[in-house]
């Protein structure tokens, strides 16, 4: 071969990002491969490539014998003359060989093999690359549109959004510039899969991280995002520093910094709440713009009862339920909301369905002023509490706790048998449509849009 070929490995190194001594191996082998099949050989072929002089040779390994019963690992005193002087039997000598040997298939079997492993190279090193970028952000111009999912040609790589990873009511052509986030990289047999995503809650925090400088220096911390994208989305943030305004520094002057955002996000709609570790609060500010007017806290449950003013009732749900469920995953607490109407009519109810602890007739005096003064002013106090707490009071053993609980219990029972029927959504509590659970998911399908 001439200077030419070795030119040509370069230019295949460089174009395809790969070590010219990788690559020049991977010619030995694939020559060597190609001989081995034409001569039916094993391991007595040694390939050489001189870059420097621009050649390649091919040598064939044989011991020199009196008589030849392999002609592919043995030669006579008088074959081996010909390449070299004063042979003697028993040598070991390598013989070279002429490319012309070889034929076209031997050449096309080289090629093939180069051809195979430069792609594996090639797949190796994008998985390797790409590997430890996971929620990095990337950009890529659309290549192909397969089935509503997108092909992103990143370069060297091709990245898919499938049709989960992108926002609602985005539209892409083919050839237009695409920002996403890079979701995983799985290593397949036919090559690195690299996933992206515009729908991901580490998308927009990746925005936000390029936007707001205070954000990338980690002076402002992003402690929560709830996102259904390309609808809504709330971001909960926090300043290491008191002369910071968390919230001021991610909207921006003027509002430009979460305006670019949005634009980025086809006008989705970004609530930008301060993060508190007081629960209460956390979930007030969640709601925001409702204004809040009473909260009862269920620590056991993880769960709120949340009071709005009556014409902010619909604002702190939102459309379709959407503030309220972001609200509650953004916090991680369960919340329950009604008007400041219902609110004040349950808590009446409540109170008139109060049985204070003097009118148990089967608790004695003594046992009564023993149980006020350890916080049992009900009989609902007592249910409550179960026979366990009961048992904690000093003086009150197993047996008298199932007696205070029975008598507690059936009087309670008596009492809500004497509520008339159409109490009875009253006392149910909160309407199941006004319920919201971290683990809600958005009401409104795909189909919708």
């Amino acid at each position: 071969m001439n200077y030419d070929v070795i030119e040509a490995l370069k230019q295949i190194a460089q174009e395809k990002n790969l070590d010219m001594d990788y690559v020049l191996e991977t010619v030995k082998n694939a020559i060597a491969s190609a001989v081995k099949k034409k001569y039916e050989v094993e391991d007595n072929v040694r390939v050489e490539i001189n870059t420097k002089e621009g050649e390649i040779a091919v040598y064939l390994t044989k011991t020199v014998v009196e008589k030849v019963r392999d002609h592919a690992t043995e030669m006579t005193v008088e074959d081996a003359s010909e390449h070299y002087e004063d042979v003697e039997l028993g040598q070991v000598l390598d013989v070279p060989m002429p490319f012309e040997d070889f034929g076209r298939t031997a050449i096309s079997t080289a090629k093939q093999i180069l051809i195979q492993k430069v792609r594996e190279a090639e797949r190796e090193k994008i998985f390797e690359e790409y590997k430890d970028k996971v929620g990095d952000l990337i950009t890529g111009n659309v290549q192909q549109i397969d089935k509503g999912t997108l092909i992103l040609n990143l370069g060297r790589a091709e990245a898919i959004m499938p049709p989960r990873e992108q926002i609602k009511k985005e539209k892409f052509r083919q050839g237009d510039r695409v920002k996403a986030v890079i979701l995983s990289v799985e290593d397949t047999n036919r090559g690195p899969v690299i996933t992206v995503s515009r729908s991901s809650n580490e998308f927009l925090k990746k925005l936000f991280e390029i936007e707001v400088p205070e954000i990338a220096e980690k002076i402002v911390s992003i402690k929560a995002i709830a996102r259904e994208s390309g609808e809504r989305s709330k971001v909960a943030v926090y300043s290491n520093d008191d002369r910071i305004d968390a919230v001021g520094a991610c909207v921006g002057v003027k509002g430009v910094r979460v305006q670019n955002i949005v634009r980025e996000l086809n006008n989705e709609r970004i609530d930008i709440v301060p993060w508190s570790a007081e629960p209460m609060i956390f979930v007030t500010k969640g709601l925001a713009p409702a204004k809040i007017v009473n909260v009862d806290v269920f620590i056991k449950e993880k769960k709120m009862l949340v009071a709005v003013a009556d014409d902010k009732l619909s604002l702190a749900i939102g459309k379709a339920g959407q503030n309220a469920r972001l609200a509650a995953k953004l916090t991680g607490w369960k919340i329950n909301i009604m008007s400041a109407t219902e609110y004040d009519a349950l808590k009446k109810s409540e109170e008139e369905e109060r049985l204070d602890i003097e009118t148990i007739t089967e608790i004695g005096a003594k046992m009564i002023q023993k149980l006020i003064q350890s916080g049992f002013e009900s009989a609902q106090d007592v249910i409550k509490g179960g026979k366990e707490k009961l048992i904690e009071i000093e003086g009150i053993g197993e047996k008298t706790a199932e007696k205070i609980f029975e008598a507690c219990r059936i009087a309670v029972e008596k009492a809500a048998e004497e509520k008339a029927k159409s109490e009875q959504d009253l006392l149910m509590g909160i309407k199941p449509e006004m319920q919201f659970s971290p683990e809600d998911e958005s009401t409104i399908r795909p189909e919708d849009y």
